[in-house]
């Protein structure tokens, strides 16, 4: 009897060879890397390590000089953000881009608004008007903002809104999830917060977390890719990662040395 042997899931999201040249600067060289249904992954690397260019080269925001990447088996390489979206990749960014003057509810439906295909004058419709809240009230629960449901924008903390964020980016229902910083400016000590919101997101989503918190970072991700000059130079487990020499010399520093003498 022929035992079948186990196949490995497809990957959600593969890289393939990107590089991105603007002039003679080589922002991007040649990066490759998968990330697997359920996977989360971590991007580090110093200042000025091309992470933020390859984040908007997946994304959308920028077109590769070469490469290729994949969206769930579909090449996405050419594809607009929009188009992108709607096959399941979805980006959150460094500095927030919510509606300030507008509430933390309002602001998610815009998002399930926009995923459903709904215009406002539908969502007028007191019928369509009911769902698009209850899913709206529904995120914003699950990040434990729902106190905060018809509160404006402009008067949470940041925190706060750094959460509303990424409630926005749920409401998309991604299968990929790109995390641009997302406890950039928020409090050390609520920071906390960023990461009891990250652990409940769905199991099956693939995310792509890049932070320069390392306690954050070494918490939240199983395996870790790190750049540096445009280039990935070492990928693997976080505690393989911390104890690697190059990378403790490129970027990790006193805090490699740190957690060790801990």
């Amino acid at each position: 009897m022929t035992v079948p042997v186990p196949t490995a899931p497809s990957p959600l999201l593969a890289v393939q060879g990107v590089s991105r040249r603007f002039g003679g600067l080589q922002a991007t060289d040649n990066v490759s890397f998968a990330l697997a249904p359920g996977e989360r992954v971590a991007l580090i690397g110093p200042n000025g390590a091309g992470k933020t260019t390859l984040v908007n080269l997946l994304s959308g925001d920028l077109a590769p000089s070469a490469g290729r990447i994949l969206v769930d088996g579909h090449d996405v390489t050419r594809a607009s953000v929009a188009d992108r979206v709607a096959r399941g990749l979805v980006r959150t960014f460094q500095i927030t881009r919510l509606f300030r003057s507008m509430t933390a509810a309002e602001n998610l439906g815009i998002a399930i608004q926009q995923r459903r295909g709904l215009s406002r004058r539908i969502t007028s419709h007191a019928g369509a008007a009911r769902e698009v809240r209850g899913e709206a009230e529904h995120l914003l629960a699950e990040l434990g903002l729902a106190a905060v449901a018809d509160t404006p924008v402009a008067r949470l903390a940041y925190g706060q809104q750094r959460l509303i964020d990424l409630a926005i980016g749920l409401a998309l229902r991604p299968k990929v999830l790109l995390l641009d910083e997302p406890a950039a400016g928020v409090p050390h000590d609520e920071s906390h917060r960023i990461l009891d919101a990250l652990d409940r997101l769905p199991s099956d989503m693939a995310v792509l977390m890049i932070e320069h918190d390392m306690d954050l970072v070494f918490r939240f991700a199983a395996r870790i890719l790190v750049l540096a000059a445009g280039r990935l130079i070492v990928e693997g487990k976080a505690e393989e990662v911390r104890r690697n020499a190059e990378v403790r010399r490129a970027y990790l520093g006193s805090y490699a040395d740190d957690r060790r003498s801990a």
